[in-house]
């Protein structure tokens, strides 16, 4: 029988559109007489958003509790580890006053859920931050982020959060273009051996490009979080009026 598998887009904290799709998600398999069915989160669960930390625990105990969830790594979850790693290290991806707890990232957002509270004048106290945070965080949830996989690869698509290089094939990605990339990926129509299943870059509505498809819609700011489900290569978006095929656009 079919094995359905479900993605969701980039969550940011929103816990409560989190649950919400999960429900949907749930709904859908079993009006489906599918036999099985799993679930992979496209990465960057923090940021921006009020509830990082509830999006963590939340995602942990699912699994734990041997929920059929898989959980990438975006690009802000590694700035969270990074962070406790070294708050001083500049991620070369971002512009050269950006950092993890600039206004813009939402680094911010994640600490205060944990009640931290982050000054104005923060890169004045990056050390002190970083103490009150260690306090503040539980190491089983920088674990959590730090030991995330880049990506799931399944025999019809390839699961990452940001792309990949089209010029080096699926087995021979480099980890920075895995949660980052946008040049020469998003405008460029070249195939992989696989469909491509992603998010970063927000778009206004799930998109499938021909060699890939983009579910982030934006949850990061507020707008909605997409789910998708896939049969081989076919993809449907996930609608509380039931499933919308998703065509290539042209």
């Amino acid at each position: 029988m079919t094995h359905l598998i479900y993605a969701v887009g980039d969550i940011h904290g929103d816990l409560t559109q989190l649950q919400a799709i999960h429900q949907l998600i749930n709904e859908d398999f079993q009006t489906s007489k599918s036999a099985s069915f799993e679930i992979v989160h496209i990465g960057d669960l923090i940021d921006r958003r009020e509830d990082s930390k509830g999006t963590i625990e939340y995602l942990m105990r699912g699994i734990k509790d041997g929920k059929p969830w898989k959980v990438l790594k975006g690009n802000h979850d590694r700035l969270m580890e990074w962070f406790f790693n070294d708050p001083h290290k500049h991620d070369p991806n971002l512009k050269p006053d950006y950092s993890w707890l600039h206004h813009r990232i939402g680094g911010v957002e994640t600490l205060a859920s944990y009640g931290v509270k982050v000054p104005e004048n923060y890169r004045e106290c990056l050390d002190e931050i970083l103490k009150m945070a260690i306090q503040a965080v539980p190491t089983s949830h920088i674990n959590f982020i730090k030991n995330l996989p880049l990506y799931y690869n399944t025999k019809h698509i390839f699961f990452v959060h940001a792309g990949i290089n089209l010029d080096f094939p699926l087995d021979n990605q480099n980890e920075d273009d895995m949660l980052w990339i946008r040049k020469n990926w998003l405008d460029n129509p070249k195939k992989a051996s696989k469909l491509i299943l992603h998010g970063h870059t927000i778009v206004d509505q799930v998109t499938h490009y021909g060699n890939r498809v983009n579910i982030d819609t934006g949850a990061a700011w507020g707008d909605e979080l997409s789910a998708v489900v896939t049969i081989e290569e076919n993809i449907w978006l996930l609608t509380k009026n039931g499933r919308t095929k998703i065509t290539q656009s042209l």
